[in-house]
């Protein structure tokens, strides 16, 4: 067996949006960082592509330009369809927020922000697997050792060793270093699936992302049908087609027991004939993916590894949206990680990566557990339906619950909603 044996600063695994932004910040840091990526771009990931104007602020920092003749397709917000209404909310642009949301792709997305931290200094490794962490005599993480993957995606036989005194793991749900470092998922959090697929349709340019909030499906009888948790989306992508899909929490007692496919299908073939959402312009197949909620994976950092995006578990609860927590997480985890690496002694670098798992729980923490209260109320059928039936007619109410769904609020000053919205999230205890 061929072993070789690199070291770096910091290593990252995985490059999604949470992986990439953090070894982006991190090399903008002077620091040399390992961005490891099992697969080779281009690559798909299972997602809405749907980017709300807290997604784009994270862009924003980073430095990615998003103007529409890079390939991005802006949005001005949200439908939302259900109870018989109709019903359009602009996003509330802010001193933090801008007035704009967007949608690409994830096959494009993540190798924009792949290559942003390429040319940021950060040295990207694709098709390389990361199997285990490599462990000092404290049990602290100081490496990992990875497969070489061919053009298939099959290992080619070479073994790679990576060295570093910090590891960042954003290797998705599944987390295969996480669990190594021994945090499994926590089951008193929410999770979520969603299925999607792509269409041709003369509405891929369309103004506004759209959310239709009744989904229903056969109860156990199989003649009454039951209203899901959740919603189904439709996100203009602007190139000629619609991503196409929908998210359901765990929270129903139907949840594990209901075909997600049968249910778009039925959900679909609702729609106008002249939107094109037929099966033969349906443009692949229907795929689905778990939604990791509400610091479902933790401590978020433990024995030199930090989590970020979707191994935390940072998908949030109200709408499923989980790349502005990856981007804001690597964020915030580049930033003490440059600071701790800059200390003198391990005692004083450990004391400053301890910090991580306050500073994101001060972030989102508090609008976590209202997002969990959230997640159980709408499990219920009939709070869904009550809510459907009196919320959406009152638009007052509902620019106020996509401002929270969204997590929009204005950080500092702002209206009445903002104050209230943000007095919430920090009374509301982290768990």
């Amino acid at each position: 067996m061929n072993l070789q044996v690199e070291t770096a600063d910091v290593i990252v695994v995985g490059a999604g949006p949470g992986g990439s932004s953090t070894a982006a910040y991190l090399a903008a840091h002077g620091l040399d960082v390992l961005l490891l990526e099992k697969s080779a771009f281009p690559r798909d990931k299972i997602c809405g592509d749907g980017l709300t104007p807290r997604a784009v602020r994270e862009l924003i920092s980073l430095g990615v330009p998003t103007r529409p003749e890079d390939g991005w397709h802006h949005t001005r917000g949200l439908r939302i369809i259900g109870g018989g209404m109709r019903l359009e909310l602009d996003w509330p642009g802010s001193a933090t927020f801008p007035p704009y949301g967007l949608v690409r792709t994830r096959n494009d997305l993540d190798e924009i922000l792949a290559k942003h931290a390429v040319a940021r200094g950060a040295r990207l490794q694709e098709r390389t697997n990361v199997q285990k962490p490599i462990l000092d005599d404290r049990g602290h993480i100081c490496g990992v050792t990875a497969k070489v993957m061919d053009d298939n995606g099959r290992p080619t036989g070479e073994v790679k060793e990576f060295r570093a005194p910090v590891v960042v793991a954003g290797d998705g749900n599944s987390s295969r270093l996480s669990l190594s470092m021994d945090r499994p998922k926590r089951d008193d959090r929410p999770m979520g699936v969603a299925v999607r697929t792509y269409y041709s349709t003369p509405r891929h340019d369309d103004a506004y992302l759209e959310s239709w909030l009744e989904l229903w499906t056969k109860g156990d009888d199989g003649q009454n049908d039951i209203l899901m948790p959740g919603y189904g989306w439709i996100f203009p992508v602007g190139d000629g087609t619609s991503n196409v899909g929908l998210g359901i929490l765990n929270t129903s007692e139907a949840f594990g027991k209901v075909d997600y496919k049968d249910v778009m299908r039925r959900w679909v073939a609702t729609m106008p004939e002249g939107w094109g959402y037929r099966e033969e312009t349906q443009l692949g197949p229907v795929r689905g993916a778990a939604l990791p909620m509400c610091f479902n994976r933790q401590p978020l950092y433990d024995r030199g590894l930090l989590l970020v995006g979707d191994a935390g578990g940072m998908v949030n609860p109200f709408n499923g949206e989980g790349i502005a927590e990856a981007m804001e997480a690597g964020r915030h985890a580049a930033e003490i990680i440059a600071s701790a690496l800059r200390r003198h002694t391990p005692g004083e670098r450990e004391a400053v990566l301890q910090s991580y798992p306050t500073v994101m729980k001060g972030s989102l923490g508090g609008y976590y557990t209202l997002g969990r209260h959230f997640a159980t109320l709408i499990g219920n059928p009939e709070i869904m339906r009550l809510a459907v039936k009196y919320g959406l007619p009152r638009k007052s109410l509902m620019r106020l619950l996509l401002k929270i769904m969204a997590n929009l609020p204005q950080e500092r000053g702002g209206g009445l909603d903002d104050r209230v919205i943000n007095a919430l999230t920090r009374m509301t205890p982290a768990a």
